[in-house]
């Protein structure tokens, strides 16, 4: 039976070359001069001043918040939709969550709901740009501007997509990338932290260290955790770096196909997506999201369900209000298949199964 995960991270001959030769080199594997060559590859790219590799996406949220001086007692704005690490990173620092519906057109904060959650003890927005989609993010900026907030992008599903030409991940104060497994470029693990401000870069760097202002040196500037990088994932990281541009190209191309073969089909929804953006993993809607799925998976075919709202996660499950469109899109979101290399070929047959299931169930 032909079988098609719904994802699988991409790593080719010049990665392992590049682990080869690094390893022959007498690496010492810890961060050092391979991670600030990664940082400055990857600032360039998405035309920050500063980047920051840290251990993983979530800590990468963690840092930028200490890094803004939040805490205890304050509260950050967290869409009720999102993996829920991003809500998780706010409470590990000991601030709170609070949690807001999306915007149903684009699967981000809902921008007027957000206005009625800020409180005086509102420190900061963590703005989700979830898979790669956003509103004009000039509203995003004057809103937070408006109630003098920080404004925190968890771009973990957007490298490599924009708003009116320019990257997400850096309109705000602090831009967070992911590196894990599924991702459009991929370490293993990862994440890195993005700022065109000095200062922001310079604490940053301490808190991932420790708290020290240099490495090596055990005397502590700031409150700080391990959080580094390695170079072993910088040297794989370089390597993905370059494949980039394809991939973001090759995302548009697969989104873009599913939508032509499925976008007519009575059943399936698709998100209106800008042409600047490079969706992370192919996402419809269906009113057969479960028994799509299961057909699907009967036929080598691997599928994943939306995320659960924040609100109806075991951690957070004594928040008790509204969320009717979190709801909506958890209960009838399906991610397809959505890896980089996926062939046309893939794409057709995937969509050809979607279909027979959908006129076997228009057949009853």
């Amino acid at each position: 039976m032909r079988k098609i995960n719904q994802i699988e991270p991409w790593l080719g001959i010049e990665e392992k070359r590049a682990v080869i030769d690094y390893l022959d080199s007498g690496a010492w594997l810890t961060e050092f001069e391979k991670t600030r060559e990664f940082e400055r590859i990857f600032a360039d790219y998405v035309g920050s001043k500063y980047a920051c590799a840290v251990c993983n996406g979530t800590i990468s949220l963690v840092v930028a918040l200490m890094t803004l001086g939040i805490g205890r007692k304050d509260e950050v704005i967290v869409p009720d939709f999102t993996m829920i690490a991003t809500a998780n990173a706010v409470t590990l620092i000991g601030a709170k969550p609070i949690l807001v519906d999306i915007n149903l057109g684009n699967l981000c904060l809902d921008l007027e709901k957000t206005k009625k959650a800020i409180t005086s003890r509102t420190k900061a927005i963590l703005y989700v740009s979830l898979n790669g989609r956003s509103h004009n993010m000039e509203s995003v900026i004057n809103l937070a501007k408006e109630h003098n907030l920080y404004l925190i992008e968890d771009a973990a599903q957007s490298l490599g997509s924009k708003y009116s030409g320019k990257f997400l991940g850096t309109f705000g104060d602090i831009g967070s990338f992911s590196l894990s497994y599924p991702k459009i470029i991929t370490t293993g693990q990862g994440g890195v932290l993005v700022t065109d401000n000095p200062e922001f870069y310079e604490k940053m760097s301490m808190i991932k260290d420790f708290g020290r202002q240099r490495s090596g040196i055990d005397v502590s500037e700031v409150m700080g955790l391990n959080a580094k990088f390695t170079d072993l994932q910088a040297v794989i990281g370089i390597e993905q770096m370059k494949k980039l541009d394809w991939r973001v190209k090759r995302k548009k191309e697969i989104f873009n196909r599913y939508r032509e073969l499925l976008g007519e089909e009575q059943g399936i929804q698709f998100i209106e997506t800008s042409p600047d953006v490079a969706p992370w993993f192919i996402d419809i809607l269906t009113g057969e999201q479960r028994e799509l799925s299961l057909f699907l998976k009967d036929k080598g075919i691997g599928t994943r369900p939306f995320y659960l709202p924040i609100h109806n996660q075991v951690p957070y499950s004594q928040i008790n209000k509204d969320f009717w469109n979190s709801e909506y899109i958890s209960t009838y979101g399906l991610w397809l298949p959505s890896s980089s290399f996926l062939k046309d070929e893939d794409i057709d047959y995937i969509c050809d199964l979607v279909k027979e299931f959908l006129e076997v169930g228009l057949s009853k």
